[in-house]
């Protein structure tokens, strides 16, 4: 009888209503790319490569990897491919294959292959922001 009626409390519990998850927005489209590049270009990491610790820039480089994403998608999103911005979106992938590459994300001192890799991280961030607002400005 008490394991009925156990049975009967826990099936109810499991009709309980709760709060269902809403869709997955997904990933910021290429309309969202000069926000994202603004907030990486505030990071120390852009601003000062040569002096930060590589370790402590594992997420900056994580979300130059996904804006990396957003830049391809913007380089391809006209009639025709935007081959400069395209390219610079390759140098991003590059730069951060190179950081992952060479295990920086352990490395607790500046230099060598993990300076360098945020160094060319953060001129083709340059590079790409000073595209995106041409476009901005000439439509």
């Amino acid at each position: 009888m008490a394991l009925g009626v156990l049975s009967l409390v826990l099936t109810g519990c499991s009709q309980e209503a709760g709060p269902t998850p809403g869709p997955n927005p997904g990933t910021p489209g290429p309309d969202a790319l000069p926000i994202k590049l603004d907030a990486l270009s505030a990071d120390a990491c852009y601003s000062s490569p040569q002096t930060q610790r590589p370790s402590g820039c594992e997420k900056y480089v994580t979300e130059v990897g996904g804006t990396a994403g957003s830049v391809h998608a913007r380089a391809q999103a006209g009639k025709t491919v935007d081959r400069p911005l395209d390219g610079e979106a390759t140098a991003l992938d590059q730069a951060v294959s190179a950081f992952r590459g060479a295990g920086c994300t352990t490395v607790p001192s500046p230099g060598g292959a993990c300076t360098k890799a945020l160094t060319d991280i953060a001129t083709t961030i340059a590079a790409v922001k000073k595209q995106v607002n041409q476009q901005a400005a000439t439509g």
